[in-house]
């Protein structure tokens, strides 16, 4: 029987999705690809496959989990199977240098960044950003690893040559200048089959990139979603959002083939749209989504349905 399969490394974060399904009565799997073994000799199964690999998986313990889904997605697209998030998605999941090279060709203005391996070669990246203030973060991310804000060359290389440094899974630092908005805020923009669906802001204030899933604890200062210690709201879905950095986007998504994302932008003063981070693991805010009726999960779970429809048995 054919069914929508899911590659992951969480369970904490599929079971939003898996719920969905169920409710509309669409077959699953989960495929949860921190250790397995893939016979080449052998053909897929009959159905659809989402990609909702994490280039954090490094933080729970699962390593490889990225490698081995990059030979398993090799293995899917060889015997031409339905691939939501393909290996072009995983490529981009896993390196924001990719990911900033390919917004460019869009004309989607990113912040000017630098990548270094080696200590002494952040320091020496870091002086051409001597007059203004920027950040630093790992070219595999996610959770806003590695992310800190610096004001002077000498608080970077406090850090960097003291035992808070943070070595990227990859080895890639990235330095890059730092985005000042006019207030706390930035942009997360929800697409589902390659299509625009909401957008949310997010409050930065505790931390410079928040991850709205649900699972994440109020400890983690780059991912306080949960109890909310204070009522002052960090995710909410902004009603009617336009602005034509969306068409760019829907065509970066469609030539890249990434059907499911979130991506997420910043303002400077001047009103100025740079965009800093794809998703293509997306999470969704149930708070947020509650109080405006709208429901990621559920879009993404009819998207998978629609296209395992398609599939004739």
């Amino acid at each position: 029987m054919k069914k929508v399969y899911i590659i992951h490394e969480n369970s904490e974060w599929t079971i939003h999705l898996t719920k969905r399904l169920d409710e509309l009565g669409v077959p699953y799997e989960e495929w949860h690809l921190d250790r397995g073994r893939l016979d080449l000799s052998k053909e897929p199964p009959e159905g659809v496959f989402y990609n909702r690999m994490s280039a954090s998986s490094h933080t729970r313990g699962h390593r490889f989990a990225p490698e081995f889904t990059a030979q398993v997605l090799a293995w899917l697209e060889t015997h031409e199977r339905k691939v939501v998030n393909g290996a072009r998605a995983l490529q981009l999941e896993v390196s924001k240098v990719v990911q900033y090279l390919e917004l460019n060709k869009f004309g989607i203005l990113t912040p000017r960044s630098i990548a270094a391996v080696g200590k002494g070669q952040i320091l020496e990246a870091a002086a051409e950003f001597s007059d203004i203030p920027f950040i630093t973060k790992h070219n595999r991310a996610g959770k806003g690893l590695g992310v800190q804000l610096f004001q002077t060359i000498n608080g970077l290389k406090n850090y960097v040559e003291g035992p808070a440094f943070e070595n990227p899974v990859d080895g890639i630092t990235l330095i890059q200048e730092y985005i000042q908005a006019p207030e706390s805020v930035i942009t997360r923009c929800e697409f589902v089959g390659g299509k625009f669906v909401y957008a949310v802001k997010v409050d930065t204030s505790e931390g410079f990139q928040l991850c709205p899933a649900d699972a994440c604890q109020i400890g983690d200062l780059f991912c306080p979603v949960g109890e909310e210690k204070e009522e002052k709201t960090k995710f909410e879905i902004i009603e009617g959002f336009s602005d034509p950095i969306l068409n760019k986007y829907e065509q970066f998504l469609a030539a890249n083939q990434i059907q499911v994302a979130g991506i997420e932008f910043i303002r400077n003063s001047a009103g100025d749209i740079y965009t800093y981070d794809i998703n293509t693991n997306t999470n969704y805010n149930s708070d947020a989504e509650t109080k405006m009726g709208k429901f990621g999960m559920l879009e993404l779970a009819k998207f998978l349905q629609e296209e395992l429809d398609k599939i004739v048995n």
